[in-house]
Order: C-alpha cells, then structure tokens, then sequence
C-alpha cells in the first residue's frame, strides 16, 4: 500500500475495500498483521508518548481515520482522496458482513461490562452467519485478568481481534499482548461498539466530509472528548504550520 510522510508520522493510502483484502490475504495466508489507524487525536499522542510511537512502528498498516488528515496531505501533495478516509462506525457492518461471508472468526474486545455483548448480539442479527465473541476491556492489563482475556481469545481462535478501548489504551494493550493473543489479524477501533448499541449517536455517513462528525461527537460526550477536540487540534495546526513553512523554505 502506498506510505506517505505526513507530521511526522507514516500513514497509508487504504480504502475499505482494500482494508478487507489485507485482512482476507492475511488470514489466506495464516499471517498476522497489526492495523491501526491515525487521525487528529493519535497524531497528537504520536508526539507526546514513546509507546504509542512504538507501537506504529510496529503496525503493518495505517489507515487515516480523518477527513483533516487526507485534506493535510492533499495540501502537501499527497495523492490522496476521501475514499482514503475510513472510520469503524462507517464500516463495521461491512467487515462483519465480509467476516460472515468468508468464514472468519471475530473477536471483540472492549467497553464497559455487558456492552460488547450487547453489540454483538445486534451484529449477530444483523448478519446472521457471524461466528463472533467478546470481552469487555475494563480489566488491569499487567494482572492475571489480562491472562484470563487471553486465554479467552486463543481458545475462540478468531481470525479477526478487533480491539477497542480507546485511545492510547487500545495500542497500549496491543503492544504488549500481540505475541500472546493468537488471531490474524489485530486491528484497533476505539468506541465503535459503542455506535453499534446506540450509546453514542451516529453521525450520516455525508457529514465525515463535511467535518460534523466530530461536532456531534463533541455534542454528545463533552466531558470524555472536549480536550481532544478543542485543544489537541491547535498543536496539530503547529505541526501543519510547520511542515508548510519547512517545505516553503529555500532550497540550496
């Protein structure tokens, strides 16, 4: 896939249907791979937090979970588009859909008690051939509860871990487990279940271009998100100003 420099940090150029097909080759293949994913909040952490920098050097694939990423990159002459923009509440259907359809094992991991259980079963009837479980993430992650996770995993033997705890602790925890936890593919996905359910309102697929969906998601969950949204963006803004400025500059 096509990697580009952007503040700093790689991303790649990965639309949803290519995403299915790292995945679908992946698991052909019995291969592991790490997907993450970037956008505003976790270029900011990129940048104040050496284990989350680790833990992208180590993922094989970086898709950009942000329409201000593809457009920052369109500006510094990236051949991007918004097909290169993918987000989980867009495609969580789809990916559970393709899971049914090619026999793939998934496995949830995150939210509060009862949540993902919850999220499952809706996904469950919704694609009715999806061999899916879950575990919640409100556990210690250096205790033998994260053993106990593991275990729970590796005897579902999924091929699919989605993994969403929020950022960084999602990463954090796929840092540390990715060797122990047995399943093809290891992809991140914050609170994505969370839009499943309905606990978090979800925005019309048109409003990503747009830039509303993080207004409503400010909306919605003010105390959770206002730093990410209100503050985290300024310094993103500085890195912007100065990749502009450095690219502007004379050449000699």
């Amino acid at each position: 896939m096509p990697s580009y420099r952007l503040l700093g940090l790689q991303v790649n150029a990965i639309t949803e249907p290519e995403l299915y097909e790292i995945m679908a080759e992946t698991v052909e293949a019995d291969q592991r791979c790490v997907i993450a994913h970037h956008n505003l909040h976790s270029v900011y952490l990129y940048h104040h937090d050496a284990k989350m920098r680790t833990f992208y050097e180590r993922a094989d694939y970086v898709y950009m979970d942000g329409v201000p990423l593809v457009y920052l990159g369109k500006l510094f002459g990236h051949p991007l588009r918004l097909e290169h923009r993918s987000t989980c509440w867009d495609y969580v259907y789809d990916l559970m859909s393709q899971a049914a359809r090619r026999g793939w094992r998934v496995f949830w991991l995150g939210s509060e008690p009862g949540v993902a259980e919850l999220g499952a079963k809706i996904l469950r009837n919704k694609v009715p051939d999806l061999q899916i479980a879950t575990a919640h993430g409100y556990f210690s992650m250096d205790t033998e509860e994260n053993q106990e996770v593991l275990e729970a995993i590796n005897a579902f033997q999924p091929n699919i871990l989605v993994v969403g705890m929020g950022m960084p602790r999602q990463e954090y925890w796929i840092l540390d487990n990715m060797e122990n936890a047995h399943a093809n593919v290891l992809i991140s996905v914050g609170a994505c279940i969370d839009y499943v359910i309905g606990a978090l309102p979800t925005p019309p697929r048109w409003m990503g271009p747009l830039l509303f969906q993080a207004g409503i998601r400010l909306l919605s969950d003010f105390r959770q998100v206002w730093r990410r949204y209100l503050l985290e963006p300024w310094f993103v803004l500085g890195l912007a100003l100065r990749e502009w400025v450095r690219r502007s500059g004379p050449r000699g």
